[in-house]
């Protein structure tokens, strides 16, 4: 079933070498290939909507560095703001003018924070933000969701996704129960059981936290009356919201989702394209909540490569070629096209399949239902995904190395239509692939 018809030589040698090296042979677990065939890309070059592995195998990108390359790879304009940063150094661990244009720049095109700290990842933009939580409210506890990932926050690592649902687990090994018991977690798209929560529980909790876009273990959308709901009942019981939007934060529309909801959370976590391809993460809030962190307040936050210029510049490069509104309809008319062209050959050949979607994230959901639960995800449906995955691979086509992860599109494949109809081609014929051979 998974011929290769591709040279991965050079990319099966490094992993080798590299499980000498690393745990598992690599620096972060979905990359490991666990849930598709053979050994991971090692890729050495990206170039617009390419990259390319160690062997010269050249693939189309759906997965971006997991989604910060919203314009594509290599990016000009990133590209020549960075290299001009670097002639003047790379840090210093004291603040920059361009800290300072890159916040300016976020804040003067956001209506939902009036200040924000940047951090170095998403991890740790959520860590932070949930200290200030409690830190703000005096209380202890915080709820999430079953199907949400916030990074690999001790307390926010209870029935994770991500790679955790690639590996088939729930928690990680090394967590104290005693953090666990802190972190209450309840099941997506269920307005009674957040409203009971809060009425037992209310008193302290100092926080729900929401992908409002959960985008880590499939793409879940929710329904905007939920999303209101969360909105209403935290103000209701004295509890902060906090949108997690490292991925869908300036992915979904230069305000995040809470600019495409027109929702207004307490606080918001960033990441991923913030940094135009750089180490970066970001949390915000309403001035009154932000000044509780130090210096101005008692919450310890501190990091010495924050706001560091190089990746400050990067920021700023990309973002500025986000702001204009048409970006952003480009990006999802052509998401729309891929997913539809998808759904129309799925149906005329009897397959069971959807393709989930909203601005330019896409998830190839083996289902005829619109799934908005981690517990609606059918495990079986995974074959399906292995061989599509190897099959694409074949053809040169990319995407990210797990069923359960969603496909990002990028700017520089969006406007080229001969070669996003030639990838939409290639995925047509493995799914005919994919559905041939789990059928047989």
């Amino acid at each position: 079933m998974f011929e290769n018809r591709i040279q991965r030589a050079k990319s099966e040698t490094l992993f080798e070498e590299a499980k000498a090296y690393f745990p598992g042979g690599v620096n972060s677990p979905v990359r490991a290939f666990k849930s598709v065939s053979g050994a991971p890309l090692f890729i050495k070059k990206g170039d617009g909507f390419t990259i390319t592995d160690e062997d010269n195998n050249t693939y189309t990108d759906f997965c971006n560095s997991w989604g910060p390359l919203i314009l594509g790879h290599n990016n000009k304009q990133i590209k020549e703001a960075v290299f001009e940063t670097i002639e003047n150094g790379m840090s210093f661990g004291t603040p920059t003018a361009h800290g300072n244009e890159l916040g300016k720049f976020i804040l003067d095109h956001n209506r939902y924070i009036d200040r924000l700290r940047f951090v170095s990842s998403g991890t740790e933009a959520v860590m932070s933000a949930i200290r200030l939580a409690r830190g703000y409210t005096q209380k202890d506890k915080i709820v999430k969701f079953d199907g949400c990932y916030h990074g690999h926050v001790d307390s926010l690592m209870v029935k994770a996704g991500s790679g955790l649902a690639t590996f088939g687990v729930s928690t990680s090994a090394g967590i104290p129960e005693a953090f666990a018991k802190e972190t209450i977690v309840l099941p997506l798209n269920d307005e009674e059981a957040v409203e009971n929560c809060l009425k037992e529980h209310g008193h302290e909790i100092a926080c729900i936290i929401i992908e409002p876009v959960p985008a880590n273990n499939g793409l879940l959308i929710q329904r905007k009356e939920y999303l209101e709901f969360l909105r209403a009942v935290c103000t209701k019981y004295n509890v902060l919201l906090i949108f997690d939007e490292v991925i869908s934060g300036f992915r979904v529309g230069f305000e995040g989702a809470a600019g495409y909801y027109d929702i207004q959370p307490d606080l918001i976590t960033y990441g991923k394209i913030i940094g135009g391809g750089l180490p970066v993460g970001a949390f915000g809030g309403t001035k009154e909540i932000m000044d509780h962190v130090a210096p101005l307040g008692a919450v310890y936050q501190a990091g010495t490569l924050s706001a560091n210029p190089v990746a400050m510049t990067a920021g700023l490069a990309c973002l500025k070629q986000l702001v204009d509104p048409s970006f952003y309809k480009m990006m999802e008319d052509q998401t729309a096209y891929l997913a539809d062209q998808l759904e129309a050959h799925a149906k005329s050949k009897g397959y069971t399949l959807n393709v989930a979607r909203i601005g330019s994230i896409f998830w190839l959901c083996f289902s005829e239902e619109t799934i908005r639960t981690s517990s609606a995800i059918q495990a079986e449906s995974m074959e399906y995904f292995k061989v599509l995955h190897h099959e694409l691979l074949q053809t040169g086509v990319y995407l990210g190395p797990s069923g359960y992860e969603v496909g990002f599109l990028s700017k520089a494949l969006a406007e080229d239509q001969a070669h996003l109809d030639l990838a939409i081609s290639k995925m047509k014929d493995a799914l005919d692939i994919a559905f041939s051979a789990v059928s047989a």
